[in-house]
């Protein structure tokens, strides 16, 4: 767990960010934004063998900074572990970090192979917290903290059809299991697949994930952090005991409404995930002061109806110093519209903000002329730049053009900066 500063020192700090936080909304991040545009990729350990495979690393990163990216999205957090050996989740868990990394890093860090490897090639290393309060059903950390978990009025937890994460593919543990080893696998796959979500609001939680967020910050150079989507409260939950206790303390003896989407419901859980967010840029900022802290969600309208989280005031409060906005839409016309939204102006005026573009997934191959149609568009909207999702779909075996031809398409999009 992290070290504790002294407390009068914590108070003296915290309060002196504060009134920064209060005379300058303006974002105190610039110093960890590029000096170009926004050239990115997110690289997860789902569906993607690039953390596993001997010299994946190295392979990635050289590609990438031959074709002119200059921002690296590497996972650190995913289903239950971190991609690097943590003293957090080792407390919390009793694993140190994805099982499948100890045999195939014999012994070194991930997430220091990336940063080393990135800022040898000039690209900036930005962890990436894929998960935040997701986490499998039957993942250590579930077994072990039960009462983190918060859950749907009808005292369910696990996460209802209709959820993207559900059909998810086979992971790269799977991948390289022996057919016979597979079949049996799916036979669990059902289960295995089944996801829950911790409770934002509760104490522990919060504690376990800020000191997650720390060890990084403080244990590595990193240029940021980056939370995403999942950094939230789906709207439907919120009905755990913790969460009703508390909000009836804060409302005379009453419950939560039956309705998730009564208004002052959502917006008590939506503050409370603020409170939080500001915790940790304080935290971020008194441990490492340039550290970014970028954000990667939906688009405002949809993060706040659906995920509670309202990510705009964060960055009136100054809390971010970068938001890629995902916008995964395949229909020009459709994704030109998401990027027109009056909130998208209203916010790209106040951070730097990016776009981030799939580039196809395993039952949705998509075309390199999609994806070059898609950031002539952003730049024409004169948005601060790209990232993709995800490495594995740029220009690999999962791709409708072969990879030669998909690498020539992004050096095409991507010329060399001043």
């Amino acid at each position: 767990m992290r070290r504790k500063l002294p407390r009068w020192l914590t108070y003296l700090l915290s309060a002196g960010l504060a009134l920064l936080v209060v005379t300058r909304p303006a974002i105190p991040q610039a110093i960890s934004a590029p000096s170009s545009e926004i050239r990115g990729v997110w690289l997860t350990n789902v569906a993607s063998g690039v953390l596993f495979l001997p010299q994946g690393v190295s392979r990635a990163v050289n590609q990438l900074a031959q074709l002119n990216f200059n921002t690296l999205y590497p996972v650190v957090w995913n289903r239950g572990y971190t991609t690097y050996p943590s003293s957090v989740t080792q407390a919390a868990t009793g694993e140190t970090q994805l099982p499948l990394l100890h045999s195939t890093r014999i012994g070194r860090s991930l997430l220091a192979t990336f940063i080393q490897q990135g800022h040898q090639r000039n690209l900036r290393v930005i962890p990436w917290f894929e998960y935040g309060f997701m986490a499998p059903r039957r993942s250590s950390l579930v077994k072990r903290h039960p009462e983190w978990l918060t859950q749907y009025r009808d005292g369910s937890q696990v996460l209802k059809a209709g959820t993207a994460e559900l059909g998810l593919p086979d992971t790269p543990e799977t991948l390289w299991q022996s057919r016979r080893s597979r079949l049996r696998q799916l036979v669990r796959q059902q289960s295995s697949h089944q996801l829950v979500w911790l409770n934002p609001l509760h104490p522990q939680v919060q504690e376990f994930l800020l000191d997650l967020i720390l060890e990084v910050v403080t244990r590595y150079d990193v240029d940021g952090i980056q939370l995403d989507d999942h950094f939230s409260l789906p709207v439907e939950l919120g009905y755990d005991p913790f969460t009703a206790q508390l909000y009836r303390q804060e409302h005379q003896g009453n419950s939560p409404p039956d309705d998730p989407l009564d208004e002052e419901w959502m917006r008590w859980r939506a503050n409370k995930l603020g409170d939080f967010m500001r915790r940790i840029f304080l935290a971020v900022k008194i441990a490492k002061p340039n550290c970014l802290i970028s954000l990667s969600p939906n688009s405002p309208g949809f993060a706040y109806r659906h995920y509670l989280q309202d990510w705009q005031t964060w960055v009136r409060q100054g809390w971010l110093g970068e938001v890629i906005v995902q916008t995964y839409r395949n229909d020009l016309d459709r994704f030109v519209a998401e990027l027109e939204q009056p909130a998208m102006r209203e916010m790209h005026q106040l951070v730097p903000m990016g776009i981030g573009i799939l580039t196809g997934t395993w039952n949705n191959p998509i075309a390199i002329a999609q994806i070059q149609q898609q950031v002539e568009a952003v730049r024409d909207l004169g948005f601060d730049g790209i990232s993709f999702f995800y490495w594995e779909s740029l220009w690999g075996y999962i791709t409708p053009e072969p990879p030669r031809e998909r690498r020539k398409g992004f050096q095409s999009l991507f010329l060399p900066t001043a």
